[in-house]
């Protein structure tokens, strides 16, 4: 089973050289600490960044530099900082290559919740909502259940809808899945955990063909 740093890690494998990546608040965040380094990756912010770097070590961090989900973090050569509408414009403008967004739930058909939980407060829902709209290639970084224990890979999702149809594929602490027309498709499963361990923490329909590899972080 993965923690968190081990999600991340698995998410960079899917970063490729050239790309532009918005990462999302979150699990997403943690993905610029494992890129490759042999790879020119420019991760962009909505707040106004392009060129972000790994979070500062402690005691170097510049209160300026943060993220859209105000966390500080260093920049690279060449990065630059811009307003929201020209942030906005590249995402609209389907400039950026790949999307990492957390979420609540996920369901079969690809439709995401990461906004809103009814009755609890709201600071907004900040720019999930453009980056579903507009993004090709979206990947979810999450925990395969809630702390309840219950399954965030669902049939249909029960929160408030930030975007329909979008997700590509999804990488929890289990397993990762591709979206298909026909549910998950398990793609690979996280050191220790089984098949059947997948199976009993997913509601929605997953996808079993052939043996399913071990994913290598």
């Amino acid at each position: 089973m993965l923690d968190k740093n081990g999600i991340a890690k698995r998410i960079a494998k899917e970063v490729q050289d050239g790309y532009y990546v918005n990462l999302g608040i979150g699990i997403p965040t943690l993905v610029a600490n494992y890129v490759r380094e042999d790879i020119e990756v420019e991760f962009q912010s909505e707040n106004g960044v392009l060129g972000m770097g790994p979070f500062p070590f402690e005691g170097d961090e510049d209160a300026d530099l943060i993220n859209a989900g105000k966390q500080t973090i260093t920049t690279l050569p060449g990065a630059s900082f811009f307003d929201s509408a020209t942030s906005f414009s590249m995402i609209r403008g389907q400039h950026v290559d790949l999307t990492i967004l957390g979420a609540m739930e996920v369901a079969q058909n690809g439709d995401i919740a990461n906004w809103k939980i009814p009755g609890k407060m709201v600071k907004g829902m900040g720019g999930a909502m453009d980056l579903v709209a507009s993004a090709e290639n979206i990947i979810v970084a999450m925990m395969h259940t809630n702390r309840a224990g219950q399954s965030k890979l669902l049939k249909t999702c029960s929160l408030p809808l930030t975007g329909v149809g979008c997700v590509k594929k999804v990488v929890t602490n289990l397993a990762v899945m591709e979206i298909t027309q026909q549910g998950f498709k398990l793609l690979e499963r996280a050191p220790g955990v089984s098949v059947d361990d997948i199976k009993s923490a997913t509601e929605g329909t997953l996808i079993i063909e052939g043996d399913i590899p071990e994913m290598i972080i």
